[in-house]
């Protein structure tokens, strides 16, 4: 119950290292410098992403040695963006599991392949231990037990399509959804914590179609999943004061992400790019679609969105 002591909780589920602060590290740096719990739980280690930083070239290829990097990498994003609490989703147990068991349970990125425009397709060599592959029920089981420990009014995830289609990014999503119902089920067997706990609203990272035709243009078909109608953002998170938090994340992942300052000489904002040689500005406004729960009856911008993900549920910090 010491979790209840914090008044405001949120939880974000993620499928690999970087993909938390690109998505939402301006909401996550926004929250914590508030005194929010917020807590991240990272699905896979990044063993099979594309390495980008010439200096670790080296570890491409080579899954356990990029895992480790990536779990320091991880854990200078979070210091940079103040998050004192984060969770791979195979270190927690099932009900009554035995600890050797729980350490030798491992969700491993499942690789990916670039499909049409920028949506990514599966892998062609999914291993045995793929996350993708993952039983729904038992992942969304331990992530569930971690939702009765924390306690989160809040969890963030993706869109159902996984942002742009990653399998680990849509397996995360299934798994997010399914554990919110096990937390709540005082019936489910697999959940360790004992105590239900009710989340009262998740909530969905998504780019208004109106920003992705300033950033994308083109045909639509070919954008990201996480593109939405204007009309379907229900909440904008809003944090200018955390560009330099979260700029400072994105460097941290440096064996994924490239970042930069824009204009002449380096003068500008700070930019960044994964893939597809596509630099973008490191966004602090991050927009969000309800999936679950109620939207608070008097949205807190001109808009009528929220402008807070607590609006409704939890008193301001």
């Amino acid at each position: 119950m010491e979790a209840l002591d914090v008044p405001r909780r949120m939880l974000l589920v993620h499928a690999h290292p970087d993909d938390e602060t690109i998505g939402n590290g301006a909401t996550m740096a926004r929250y914590a410098a508030a005194g929010a719990g917020v807590t991240l739980v990272t699905c896979t280690r990044g063993e099979r992403g594309e390495v980008v930083d010439p200096e670790n070239a080296h570890l491409e290829g080579d899954h356990a040695a990029l895992a480790a990097h990536r779990v320091l990498e991880l854990a200078t994003a979070m210091e940079a963006l103040g998050v004192t609490d984060h969770r791979f989703l195979d270190d927690a147990p099932f009900d009554g599991e035995d600890p050797a068991a729980t350490a030798a349970a491992r969700y491993e990125d499942s690789g990916m392949a670039w499909g049409e425009g920028m949506r990514a397709v599966a892998a062609p060599d999914t291993g045995p231990a793929a996350f993708a592959r993952a039983d729904l029920d038992e992942a969304a089981s331990r992530l569930a037990g971690v939702l009765r420990e924390v306690r989160p009014q809040v969890v963030v995830t993706y869109e159902p399509g996984g942002g742009y289609g990653h399998p680990d990014h849509v397996r995360a999503a299934e798994v997010a959804r399914r554990a919110v119902e096990l937390a709540a089920d005082a019936a489910a067997p697999l959940v360790a914590g004992g105590v239900p706990w009710e989340v009262a609203k998740s909530y969905e990272g998504v780019l208004p179609a109106s920003e992705a035709e300033r950033a994308f243009g083109g045909d639509r078909s070919s954008w990201p999943t996480m593109v939405v109608d204007d009309a379907e953002v229900t909440a904008v998170v809003e944090a200018p004061e955390q560009l330099g938090a979260k700029a400072a994340a994105l460097r941290a992942h440096r064996s994924q992400v490239h970042v930069r300052l824009a204009g002449e000489g380096g003068a500008g904002a700070p930019e960044f790019m994964v893939s597809q040689d596509r630099w973008q500005p490191v966004w602090t406004t991050e927009s969000y679609r309800l999936a679950r729960g109620v939207a608070a009856p008097d949205g807190q911008r001109d808009d009528g969105r929220e402008s807070d993900l607590f609006a409704g549920i939890a008193p301001p910090s």
